[in-house]
């Protein structure tokens, strides 16, 4: 069953990327496992510019422990594309990220999906909860 396709409209957080040269499998097109790879580094951007998450320094860290992504067009190189990010959901000590990849001009996503993040004590692993001034950081693109 084919999901309801998202528009721009609905991210207030969009990131460019470029896509490489090496994205591109056999078959031509941007590999599945990219993609993944595409929501990653959009939801990280979103928590260090809009947060101030420091990715090397901070005492803790957001492990993914649940991903998903339906597929919707093909991506290629060379392509500037954005993903959108907003936030589905804050837990106590998870974030769970709605992400949606757009073609340069298109209004409706290419790709869309979500993305859990836990986090946890940088040394210990042990689930933490999310400090409060990031929660409050993070607000604003909180949609229901």
């Amino acid at each position: 069953m084919k999901p309801e396709i998202k528009t721009r409209s609905a991210y207030s957080f969009l990131f460019p990327i470029q896509t490489r040269w090496a994205d591109n499998d056999i078959y031509g097109h941007v590999n599945n496992v990219t993609y993944y790879s595409y929501f990653d580094t959009a939801a990280n951007a979103l928590l260090i510019e809009k947060t101030g998450f420091n990715i090397h320094h901070s005492p803790i860290i957001g492990l993914v422990v649940n991903s998903s992504c339906n597929f919707l067009q093909e991506l290629t190189y060379p392509e500037i594309i954005e993903v959108g990010v907003a936030i589905a959901k804050i837990g106590n000590s998870s974030l769970t990220y709605d992400l949606a990849i757009f073609k340069q001009g298109q209004n409706q996503a290419s790709a869309q999906g979500s993305f859990v993040h836990v986090f946890v004590e940088r040394e210990t692993k042990k689930s933490t909860s999310i400090p409060q001034e990031m929660r409050d950081a993070l607000q604003a693109y909180l949609v229901e």
